[in-house]
Parts: structure tokens; sequence; C-alpha cells
């Protein structure tokens, strides 16, 4: 059986906020069966959970600025709840949080707390990580550290497949790895020639190093649309199936080959279809 496909809407996140309702129209006209959201453009929650209905897109997951969680998490999780998200997501940290920094376990205290905090209302807190947790701490990649010091119960994975493998990990047995513990899957693509480039967080629009502007000629790295880069999607999909995965989730940081956001999440959709997906 197929698993059901859903946008992180980061993905359009210029079309979300010119219009948030023709947009998501248009992802469900593409065939996606739910969306994970990346903020709400200010739209009241209620709203949004009586458009996903009305559309017939399941609202699973939304990825939530840690700084947000921190600051109000019983506002930040009533308003997912409210629109029926089932999943709340850490989708990035930054630099003094990170493996090897001086906040690294204060972060980690932090997320149990945001776990237990996330099952009050009813949902699920997961991690999105990036290629830098796979820095190590004494001798384990940071992200298995993470994953080792917070219980199940209150923390499970989103492993963002591109950046797994940006990291020079296999996805695939890095997904079996967390079997069991891997509801959600993040379809990305993605094409590099040469070295990484130096700003390579600059591609996601966090561009950490305004200084260091000059040109890469050396490097080519580029998101691609799903089954038009270097990743192995029937691969990464048949690992995530024998996971227990409940969703996979495309998502797409950055445009490329000609192509405009929306075009893209068109063409990886086009593509996850040709192998039954």
């Amino acid at each position: 059986m197929a698993l059901p496909v859903a946008l992180q809407l980061y993905s359009v996140r210029d079309s979300m906020e010119a219009d948030l309702t023709a947009t998501l129209k248009k992802i469900k006209a593409m065939g996606y069966d739910g969306v994970e959201f990346a903020g709400l453009f200010g739209h009241d929650p209620m709203y949004i959970k009586g458009l996903c209905e009305g559309l017939g897109l399941v609202p699973i997951s939304a990825h939530i600025p840690l700084a947000d969680m921190l600051a109000d998490p019983d506002g930040v999780f009533a308003a997912y709840e409210t629109i029926g998200c089932k999943y709340a997501v850490v989708p990035y940290v930054t630099e003094e949080r990170r493996p090897g920094a001086e906040k690294f376990f204060d972060m980690i205290e932090e997320i149990k707390m945001l776990g237990k905090k996330a099952a009050e209302h009813g949902m699920t807190l997961l991690y999105h990580n990036h290629d830098f947790e796979f820095a190590k701490v004494d001798g384990e990649y940071g992200l298995d550290v993470l994953y080792d010091r917070v219980p199940s119960d209150l923390l499970q994975t989103e492993l963002d497949t591109c950046w797994v493998n940006v990291a020079g990990v296999d996805p695939v047995s890095y997904i079996g790895k967390y079997s069991g513990r891997t509801p959600v899957v993040h379809l990305k693509d993605f094409f590099k020639s040469g070295k990484l480039p130096d700003r390579l967080y600059a591609l996601i629009g966090l561009d950490e190093d305004e200084e260091t502007k000059e040109a890469e000629e050396e490097s080519v790295f580029e998101f691609r649309p799903c089954g038009h880069g270097l990743q192995d999607m029937p691969a990464i999909i048949e690992a995530s199936e024998k996971s227990g995965a409940r969703w996979v989730v495309v998502e797409q940081d950055e445009p490329s080959m000609g192509l405009t956001r929306m075009e893209c999440v068109m063409v990886a959709r086009e593509y996850l279809r040709t192998i039954g997906v």
C-alpha cells in the first residue's frame, strides 16, 4: 500500500503568503494528500481547519520555530491542535544549540519539555534534521545523541533524506536505524558536483555569513524536484514503508531547472505517481 504524500508548504511560501486559500486548492489538485505547515500567514486556525476539511487535505504537521515553541508552548500547540495537526516539528536550530556548541545539551532538555507539552495537546513532537546534526559528540552523531537522550514517547524523527545524504550518510540505512520511530519522512532531491558550497544555508534562505558572498564557481549544489537529482527515491520510499512511516513529505527549499516553486512541486508529485506513490 502506497504511503500518502504531503507537501511541506515552505516549498511554495511565496504563493502561501500571496494567497493561502488558492495555493492549498492547487496543491490538492496536483494530487497531494496532505500538507505540512510552515507558518499560518496571519490566518485563523479555525479557518485553516475548515479549508483543509473542505478540500480533503490532511493537515498532518507543522514546522514551528523552536523560539516560538519555547516562548509560548501551550499557545503554539493549541493553534495547531485546532487545525488538526498530529505532529509538531522542530525545523531548525541556531548555531549555539547544535552538536558541539555550548547549548546543545540545554536544547535536549528543552526538547524533552516540549515533547511533554505537545503530548498534552494530543500531538507528537518531531525533529527535522539538517546536515550539521551529524557532527560527532563523544564519537556519536549529534542526531543520535539527541534521539538517545530523549525518550521515543517524547520525540520521534522527521528525517530529511537530502541532508542525511549531504552529511555523507546513506539515507536508506539511516531510516532503517530508526525503524518504528519514523512517522514522517522528508523526500528531498538534490544535485551537487565538486565541493559543497561554503555558504550552504544561503540556499534555503538562511544566510549565516552575510560578509562572505564571493562567488563559489567550483561548487554546484541545488535542490531538485523528486526524481530529478541524485537520490534513490524508490529505495528511500521502500525503506520508509518498512520503517513504519505514516507519511512521506515532499520538500524543495529553492526552485531549480528553470521552474517556479509551484512547478517544482508539481513535477515532484508527477514523478512519485510514476513509481506508484
